[in-house]
């Protein structure tokens, strides 16, 4: 585990101050619980899916009909885990904000002015509350289009399917995930992945 870390992740499980829902590529690992062979084996540098592993397959491929800013790079199944590459493309949005006009009422009025304050205020207290309850719902759930979100959902309907094929099929509750930061390190885990099989008796997972 130590090697994969060094070699193609920060020491961190997320990186501090990063929008995970932002546009760039991603490096995924999910493995299995305990590191079980549910995928299939590697017979003569080749991976031989069993029909868990050609869930699996299925399912990263459809990533993209449920997600459509999401572009598959390479992605391998092995006996005991995924990798893959997702590329998040997402076009610039622009995020409408409601304005309160009250500072353009030209009103000298006692009664108009304490309106106008009044209503500044409930604005402020409504935006206080909108902030706070914003706040805690991002503690406790993935932001909508995140790595976490699209890889909770995958995890989630191979779950969900294999466990009609074999009722122990589980996950490791957590993933790896490597933020690829220039074409030369793309290209590096473009190869990684793709000559993962042939490479199985040197890979971190294998056992």
């Amino acid at each position: 585990m130590d090697k994969f870390k060094n070699k193609y992740r920060i020491s961190s499980t997320r990186l501090q101050n990063w929008d995970y829902a932002s546009n760039g590529a991603y490096f995924i690992t999910i493995c299995t619980k305990n590191r079980e062979h549910y995928f299939g084996e590697i017979k003569n540098k080749e991976m031989q899916l069993t029909e868990t592993g050609k869930l699996a397959e299925t399912y990263w491929m459809e990533i993209p009909e449920h997600f459509p800013f999401v572009t598959l790079g390479n992605f391998v199944i092995m006996p005991n885990h995924v990798h893959g590459i997702l590329i998040i493309d997402k076009p610039t949005s622009q995020v409408k904000t409601l304005q309160c006009n009250v500072s353009t009422i030209q009103d000298n009025s006692s009664t108009t002015n304490d309106k106008a304050k009044r209503l500044q205020c409930n604005v402020s207290t409504m935006q206080d509350k909108i902030s706070t309850k914003n706040q805690q719902m991002s503690k406790i759930a993935p932001k909508a289009g995140s790595i976490s979100t699209i890889i909770r959902s995958y995890k989630s309907v191979v779950t969900k399917n294999a466990r009609k094929i074999d009722t122990n099929f589980a996950w490791q509750s957590l993933f790896h995930d490597h933020i690829i930061r220039n074409a030369k390190a793309f290209d590096n885990i473009q190869n990684y992945i793709a000559n993962n099989p042939s490479k199985w008796d040197e890979d971190t997972f294998f056992e």
